[in-house]
């Protein structure tokens, strides 16, 4: 990950973003990020495209004869073609016009004509009133400021890391409705580290703004593999999230052509009905209660049970199986109810999954991960051939990690996960998937730990009435043995009194906001 300095020791993708939220005044972060992203979008495959038409124009060895003006050139390089009035260089030197904001957007609209993949996808968001023409101006001066330097591949990078922290950054600033498009990094790198996905197709029908999907080229080129060598598809209902999805993917040079987007979703209008994936990776929405599951009764994905019309938890599930390939493996994330519910037959469900030996590993998450629930969550790992070369034979074992007491909070609501990246010895998402690897692989090094983790027989379930709580299976660490109660429950008191503190302050700017609001009315 870039890390790019400056006088300040700040990153340059955090300063910008302080100073990008600051010109956002009364815009509601859900329709500023929009305004944002498109620009960081517009700046990138505006540098990509100017890289390439100097050495057309400099015409020198393989580009002898070439002409920079010819799209043909581009298409062959998968570089977008830039109209003149389109590119960076343009825009910013109308940047203090009060007509930017229709500068922007006509040129939103060129690149969309001259390039089909990009059709649909652009925001065209900059001429409303609510933008005013300064702001506009300072952003696209602000943006200017990103991947310095010329080379495409540092420019992309660069360009990449700061579209996806932004992602992040309003995702937090949203909340609840961030947390729709957006699953936390942590979260994915975690799905990620432990799949391994080297090779093959790489399926997410539910899946957001693109994050599994980037996360999995990044693994792939972090351990010497080949991009070519990972396929990508995708589906995703909602139309502004995918257009989101699509950018994101773009600015990583990712193919999307196979990420389709349609609003009856996944059940309904199942995109790639005929795909047998070899990696799933996914965070359906959790405990969906309106998934159109009376129309589905008779549907031939339900070859475990048919899932309850009210809970379409494991209507994901079992669609997930449906499009894994014979030795193909799922990882993905679930509500911690569907660990142990029985309503509407889901009991009957989950007794079969582990009947017909399709669970390999189930992780319990720590609270406060997800942006937009409170809801506890899970991790479940399914795999068609558990008996495979690849990895030793783990037919009739279950591994169970409980993780719920690992992360650091950054907020007082929000919880992640750490990579090792501000310190090589704290890295949650290492210690979790070492211990998969190591249960798997034949030659790991794995053991049970009392609290923490615990390779079970198949038999052990089933007398356990087929509950897959990690905790059931782990016991209790040590230490909790000489639990010190007082000690809790001053923790627990002054975790809630600074909570409750944080609430006040917020509707005191909540309240602050709504009269500045008036007063400007």
């Amino acid at each position: 990950m870039p890390k790019t300095k400056t006088t300040s020791e700040e990153p340059l993708e955090k300063q910008l973003w302080k100073a990008a939220d600051k010109l956002r005044k009364n815009i509601d972060a859900a329709e500023y990020k929009h305004i944002v992203l498109g620009l960081i979008f517009l700046k990138y495959i505006s540098d990509a495209f100017v890289e390439l038409y100097e050495k057309l124009e400099a015409g020198e060895g393989e580009y002898a004869g070439a002409d920079p003006e010819d799209k043909d050139e581009y298409k062959a390089e998968n570089v977008f073609f830039v109209p003149p009035s389109a590119r960076w260089k343009f825009l910013r030197s109308h940047a203090k016009q009060p007509t930017i904001g229709k500068t922007v957007d006509d040129a939103m609209d060129v690149i969309e004509r001259e390039n089909n993949s990009l059709k649909g996808v652009l925001p065209k968001v900059y001429a409303r009133q609510n933008l005013d023409p300064t702001s506009l101006g300072e952003l696209i001066d602000l943006i200017s400021n990103i991947a310095l330097g010329d080379a495409q591949s540092r420019s992309a990078d660069l360009l990449g890391h700061v579209f996806e922290y932004f992602l992040g950054e309003f995702a937090l600033a949203e909340g609840k409705k961030g947390g729709q498009f957006y699953t936390p990094r942590s979260v994915v790198e975690l799905l990620v580290e432990m799949l391994e996905p080297y090779k093959g197709r790489v399926f997410d029908p539910c899946c957001g703004s693109g994050g599994m999907f980037v996360q999995s080229e990044k693994f792939v080129t972090e351990h010497q593999g080949k991009i070519n060598d990972i396929s990508i598809y995708g589906q995703e209902s909602n139309q502004t999230t995918w257009r989101l999805c699509k950018m994101n993917l773009a600015i990583r040079g990712i193919d999307s052509s196979q990420v389709k987007w349609n609003n009856e979703g996944s059940f309904l209008n199942n995109a790639h009905k005929d795909l047998k994936a070899d990696y799933i990776i996914a965070n359906p929405p959790f405990n969906v209660s309106d998934w159109s599951g009376d129309l589905l009764r008779t549907d031939g994905r339900w070859t475990h049970g048919v899932p309850p019309t009210g809970n379409a938890n494991y209507a994901w599930i079992q669609h997930f199986l449906y499009h894994l390939a014979p030795n193909g493996q799922a990882g993905f994330v679930l509500a911690k109810g569907a660990l142990t519910s029985k309503s509407g037959g889901e009991g009957d469900i989950r007794k079969e999954l582990i009947e017909a030996d399709l669970i390999d590993c189930i992780v319990n998450l720590p609270a406060k991960l997800f942006l937009n629930t409170q809801i506890p969550a899970s991790l479940w790992f399914m795999s068609r051939n558990r008996s495979n070369g690849k990895f030793r034979n783990r037919k009739g074992e279950i591994l169970f990690i409980d993780a719920r007491n690992m992360g650091h909070l950054i907020n007082r609501r929000t919880r992640v996960l750490s990579n090792g990246e501000e310190d090589p010895e704290d890295n949650d998402i290492k210690v979790i998937s070492d211990t998969y690897h190591n249960w798997r692989y034949p030659d790991g090094d794995y053991e049970d730990v009392k609290g923490y983790c615990a390779s079970v027989p198949k038999a052990r379930v089933a007398e356990l009435d087929y509950v897959l709580t990690p905790g059931r299976y782990v016991g209790l660490p040590d230490e909790e043995d000489d639990f010190d109660f007082a000690e809790r429950f001053a923790k627990l008191k002054a975790e809630f009194e600074a909570q409750l503190k944080e609430e006040a302050e917020l509707n005191e700017r909540i309240a602050a906001n709504l009269q500045k609001v008036k007063i400007d009315e």
